[in-house]
């Protein structure tokens, strides 16, 4: 387990998390905590539960202390009584070793990684009502639903229970953009190099088709930047890209003629093709070029294509229908609500 954000703090600051950890995991009513200034003992509160998403219970507190006094006492705000707290404990202990069981059969990290996505792609609704425990593991692990906190940490803690390095990243809100909230997802290593993964916006992706997407998955940061705003606090260099999903998968392709003879492929087998372009910039031209490919591949069979794509991630979904489908293209988005 990755104490990440701990090992960031002042002396003061980690003797307060080391207080604050102790009493929310005794179910304390309320805690003796070194004096530090109020803003950096919110900031130690939420980062000692990104460090531990097994500490779902408590979100949020209240604290007082006296003027010339060296420490200050916190008042947890418990989101159950404690009976219940404990009987959700259990059952979610119980839950991530049951989910972790099958996936410690699996060779390589980069395959427990691939498990881990595709449960939570597969089985987590995102919860527009932001419900209190929709932030927490027991929202995705529990209940099925969940916001990208609550899905990061349920990465996250999944990942610890197959010792996989992972840490949750936060980046800024950006009213310029409509960006209104911060964003959180993870970064993993494997093989000793960093990598983005935001389960949230392939989750999100999913949402619209049948299938599991990886746009997201094991990325460097000149990729994931591309759609995604600035890091609150600093992040490992993540400059590798030979993990990325469609690059191990060989679906990244750099040569119009590869583009054709998978179209033609998918076609004739009536499957769904999905591929990440990067052989030139994904502009306009380049994917109407592209759209003609699929079209003319798709004809020869009587055939429509009906194409999505993820425009900041150049990764193009395309199907193949009779009749023609009412939106023959449409462009994708991670949809800012999963924020």
């Amino acid at each position: 387990m990755e104490n990440y954000y701990y090992n960031r703090m002042t002396k003061p600051e980690q003797a307060a998390y080391h207080a604050i950890k102790k009493g929310l995991e005794a179910l304390a009513p309320s805690i003796q905590v070194p004096r530090i200034d109020g803003k950096d003992l919110a900031q130690v509160y939420f980062l000692l539960r990104l460090d531990h998403p097994e500490i779902f219970y408590s979100a949020s507190y209240k604290y007082r202390y006296y003027e010339h006094a060296d420490s200050m006492e916190l008042m947890p705000e418990y989101l159950f009584e404690k009976k219940k707290i404990q009987q959700h404990q259990a059952a979610l202990k119980a839950r991530v070793e049951k989910l972790a069981r099958p996936a410690k059969e699996l060779k390589s990290e980069w395959d427990k990684l691939v498990y881990i996505h595709d449960f939570i792609c597969q089985n987590v609704q995102y919860d527009k009502l932001r419900k209190p425990y929709a932030h927490e593991i027991i929202g995705p692990l529990g209940q099925g639903v969940g916001v990208c906190e609550g899905m990061a940490k349920s990465v996250k803690i999944l990942c610890d229970a197959l010792n996989i390095w992972c840490v949750i990243a936060i980046s800024e809100a950006n009213a310029d953009k409509g960006v209104k909230y911060r964003h959180a997802w993870n970064i993993v290593k494997i093989g000793g190099k960093y990598y983005h993964l935001d389960a949230t916006f392939d989750n999100g992706l999913c949402r619209e088709t049948d299938d599991v997407r990886y746009d997201y998955f094991c990325l460097p940061d000149k990729q994931i930047f591309r759609d995604h705003e600035p890091l609150v606090w600093q992040m490992p260099q993540c400059e590798d890209s030979d993990n990325f999903y469609y690059k191990v998968k060989k679906l990244s392709w750099t040569k119009e003629e590869e583009v054709r003879k998978r179209c033609a492929q998918a076609v004739k087998k009536g499957k769904v093709l999905t591929f990440h372009w990067r052989g030139d910039y994904l502009t306009r031209e380049r994917l109407k070029e592209f759209l003609s490919i699929f079209e003319e591949e798709a004809a020869k069979k009587e055939k429509h294509a009906r194409v999505r794509f993820n425009w900041p991630q150049a990764v193009l979904r395309v199907s193949f229908d009779v009749p023609a489908a009412a939106e023959d293209v449409e462009l994708e988005e991670a949809d800012a609500s999963t924020r």
